[in-house]
């Protein structure tokens, strides 16, 4: 029975040994543990400062681009409804040229006067679709030379000053293009 008494023993001290260990290494380092204690403290709360900051940095700029975005839209939406209103008055003027064939020249087909203006709407629409500024800017000198042609063949006509039944020019202008 001693030897297991003494084992017993043994083993108490042995964890009394450890606890003191142990324990004297926690009074060493208190003071240490105190120090990381209070610098992870405020490292928490930087980290929190510097969170809030930049999320309230992050609202402020997430409410720039929205404003931004807004006037851009507005902006966008008042360009396309001028646009629209731009087309609607090529179309008004493109009809208006229709009438004036019609007009300057009764004996006519009808079937030729829808083909100039046809025509007419199909260089309007290639100008208004094209995306390069150049390409447009092509476009639109062709409809200007069509339409330009089209209202002297009208002019010459009513004026007598040529004996062509037909606007010529403006219909070789058609065959050109």
């Amino acid at each position: 029975m001693s030897v297991l008494k003494n084992w017993v023993l043994n083993l108490a001290n042995l964890f009394h040994a450890v606890k003191k260990e142990n324990l004297d290494w926690q009074e060493t380092n208190q003071e240490q543990q105190a120090r990381l204690r209070h610098a992870r403290a405020l490292a928490e709360k930087a980290l929190e400062a510097d969170l809030k900051k930049r999320s309230v940095q992050l609202e402020h700029d997430i409410a720039l681009l929205r404003t931004r975005h807004d006037a851009e839209l507005a902006m966008f939406k008042t360009k396309c409804q001028q646009d629209i209103k731009d087309y609607k008055q090529y179309l008004d003027s493109l009809d208006q040229l229709k009438s004036s064939i019609r007009t300057s020249y009764t004996h006519l087909p009808e079937a030729v006067a829808f083909t100039i203006h046809h025509h007419a709407k199909y260089l309007l629409n290639q100008m208004w679709e094209a995306e390069d500024f150049e390409e447009k800017m092509q476009h639109e000198m062709r409809l200007i030379k069509f339409m330009t042609t089209v209202h002297e063949d009208a002019r010459l006509h009513l004026e007598g000053k040529t004996v062509d039944r037909l606007p010529e020019k403006t219909l070789s202008l058609i065959q050109e293009q």
